[in-house]
C-alpha cells in the first residue's frame, strides 16, 4: 500500500509539472515573475536577464520597479529603450527625462562619481537632444549647452563621442566661438580611444594643415582619411568618402602613393599613427 501511494504522490507531481510546462511557464519558480517589493539590485539582473531572453516587457517592467527605487543602470536601459523604440514606443522626451534625472541625482560634491559609466552616457545623450531638439516638446535646440555638456563629458569622463562632438562644433563654431586648433586636440584626444569619425575629421585636417595652422601633413592625413572610410560603418561613410575623395582628388599622385601603402600597414606599423605612439 505505501508503495501504491508513494506511485500516486509522483504521478500527481509530474501532472503538475506537465500542466505548467504546457503553459510555457514554471509557476513553482518565483523568478518567473517580478517582485515589485526586492531590491533594487536584484530587479536590475532579474530585468537585464529578461532582456537578454527577449522578454522586453518584463524586462521594461523590472527595469521601471529598480529605477523606481534609484537604480542608475536600470534607469539608463530604461532611457536607451525609450530613446530607441527598443521594446517600448520610441519617446525621446521620456527619455531625456530619465537621462536628466541620472544626471541630477549624482552627487559631485567630492568631485567624483559612482556609476560613472552611465552618468557620461547620459551626459551625452542629453547634448546630442538639444543639439536638435525634440519636436512637441519642450526641449529646443540650445547649442550652446550642447556644447556645455559634451565639454563636460569630454573632459570629466574622457568620453570619445563627446571629444569627437566637441571638436565638431569647435571646428564649425557651434554654440560658441570657433577655435580649429582646440578642435584638433580634442579630435586626437577621441582618435586615440579608435572613434572613426574623430580619426576622419583629424585627417582632413592635418592634410592641408591650413584649417588649424600647423604644417602640412598630406600623407599622414590621407592614411587617416582612408584607413577611417574603411573602418567606418554606412552612417559614417557617407560623410567620410567626400572628404576623402576630396583630398585624394587634390594629391600629388607620390602622396597617394604613399598615404595608400601607410593605409595598408597594421595600424601599429604606420609612422604617426595613435596605434604606433603607443608602441
Amino acid at each position: 500500500m505505501p508503495t501504491f501511494k508513494r506511485k500516486l504522490q509522483i504521478s500527481a507531481l509530474t501532472a503538475v509539472v506537465l500542466l505548467f510546462a504546457g503553459k510555457g511557464v514554471l509557476a513553482l519558480d518565483p523568478a518567473a515573475q517580478v517582485n515589485p517589493d526586492a531590491g533594487p539590485l536584484e530587479l536590475f539582473s532579474f530585468g537585464f536577464k529578461a532582456y537578454q531572453r527577449g522578454e522586453k516587457l518584463e524586462a521594461f517592467e523590472a527595469l521601471r520597479y529598480a529605477a523606481d527605487k534609484g537604480h542608475p543602470g536600470a534607469r539608463w536601459k530604461l532611457g536607451k529603450m525609450y530613446a530607441e523604440g527598443d521594446g517600448v514606443p520610441e519617446n525621446d522626451y521620456e527619455a531625456f527625462k530619465i537621462f536628466e534625472q541620472i544626471v541630477r541625482d549624482q552627487d559631485d560634491e567630492t568631485g567624483s562619481y559612482s556609476n560613472a559609466a552611465y552618468v557620461a552616457s547620459a551626459v551625452v545623450a542629453l547634448a546630442d537632444y538639444l543639439k536638435v531638439g525634440i519636436p512637441n516638446s519642450p526641449v529646443t535646440v540650445d547649442l550652446p549647452r550642447a556644447r556645455q555638456f559634451y565639454f563636460h563629458a569630454a573632459s570629466f569622463f574622457g568620453d570619445a563621442k563627446a571629444q569627437f562632438e566637441l571638436g565638431r562644433m569647435l571646428l564649425a563654431g557651434e554654440g560658441g566661438k570657433a577655435n580649429p586648433r582646440q578642435a584638433a586636440r580634442w579630435l586626437n584626444l577621441a582618435a586615440e580611444k579608435g572613434h572613426v569619425g574623430a580619426e576622419a575629421l583629424l585627417g582632413y585636417l592635418l592634410f592641408d594643415g591650413k584649417k588649424i595652422s600647423m604644417r602640412p601633413e598630406p600623407v599622414r592625413g590621407l592614411a587617416m582619411l582612408t584607413t577611417a572610410l574603411r573602418q567606418a560603418g554606412p552612417t559614417d561613410q557617407q560623410w567620410i568618402r567626400p572628404l576623402q575623395e576630396e583630398a585624394f582628388s587634390v594629391a600629388s599622385e607620390d602622396v597617394r602613393r604613399e598615404a595608400q601603402a601607410d593605409a595598408d600597414q597594421p595600424p601599429e606599423q604606420v609612422p604617426g599613427t595613435v596605434a604606433s605612439a603607443r608602441n
